[in-house]
């Protein structure tokens, strides 16, 4: 099991208002928490994770490093939706409460949620990434709402320029009718599929796999917490089957789905009656004879 001291770093900007999430892109990002919480914390119970905030006008520390959810959930309680995002300064600030974690033996992870423009420069942000590895800092990134082109190159670059032996994801996710958490659960970050970790960028989806290094599905020890990775494995059963209905859907609308069979006469009735006649041919006169009565 994965030793991990975890910063989350959420965006309480005023894009977060958005409802393109349901039921609002703050409210997703909390229950997102809640879910990131739990995973970690389940596959370690020595692991411990950390809150913090990186809207209005700087960043700011919500919970230091903590094993009891309570201190976390209050800290999003007192959260405060406004200004603007400052994404390189909520990463240095993660940074340097990692550095004073109590557990030295404990490896470092930031996982920060983002669904605002990023104003820095490209070239500062990959130089930022590359100082974060070579700290030994891996960084996950959450990326959702409506992403302009731009800022999913930079996220896209920040993450390449920070891949590791330990492994650092970028996860972007489309607005959809899921919950934001239950689209989080197929990806890397939580032991989804790894394909969609690194450099590219992730929609809900995948088998399966390994997550930081964590061997256990969905980065959680059934043996240590069934209840929650029982809970993990029915979220992502009902992911897969509305995808596959979906999927289905699509391929009857566009004419694709399997024609139906067509039924066909009694195969074991003889083409020929005792009399050498064809089968049915006496009912056929039969029909004749009370026409012309």
């Amino acid at each position: 099991m994965v030793l991990e001291a975890s910063m989350i770093i959420v965006d309480n900007s005023e894009a977060s208002r958005n409802g393109d999430y349901v039921p609002s892109r703050w409210e997703a990002q909390a229950d997102a928490v809640n879910l990131i919480f739990s995973a970690k914390t389940g596959a370690n119970p020595e692991s411990s994770v950390g809150l913090m905030s990186m809207g209005g006008s700087q960043p700011e520390i919500l919970t230091t490093l903590t094993t009891d959810i309570g201190k976390v959930l209050d800290g999003l309680h007192r959260t405060k939706i406004k200004g603007t995002s400052h994404f390189s300064t909520g990463i240095n600030v993660a940074a340097l409460a990692l550095k004073h974690r109590q557990n030295k033996s404990q490896k470092q992870r930031i996982v920060l949620f983002t669904c605002s423009p990023i104003e820095e420069e490209e070239k500062d942000l990959v130089k930022l990434s590359k100082r974060m590895k070579k700290n030994g800092i891996s960084v996950d990134i959450i990326a959702f709402g409506e992403l302009g082109d731009d800022t999913t190159r930079k996220l896209e670059k920040f993450s390449e320029a920070c891949q590791s032996a330990e492994g650092s994801h970028l996860a972007i996710i489309q607005p959809s009718s899921n919950l934001l958490s239950d689209s989080l659960i197929t990806t890397p970050i939580l032991g989804g599929d790894a394909s969609s970790g690194g450099a590219g960028a992730s929609n809900a989806g995948g088998e399966g796999g390994d997550s930081g290094g964590n061997s256990f599905e969905f980065g959680v020890d059934p043996s240590v917490d069934p209840e929650l990775a029982l809970a993990l494995r029915m979220s992502f059963e009902e992911e897969k089957a509305r995808q596959e209905k979906e999927k289905k859907s699509k391929e009857a609308a566009e004419g694709k789905s399997e024609l139906e069979p067509v039924a066909e006469g009694d195969e074991k009735q003889p083409l020929l009656d005792d009399q050498g006649e064809a089968s049915g041919s006496k009912d056929r006169k039969d029909d004749d004879k009370m026409d012309t009565a």
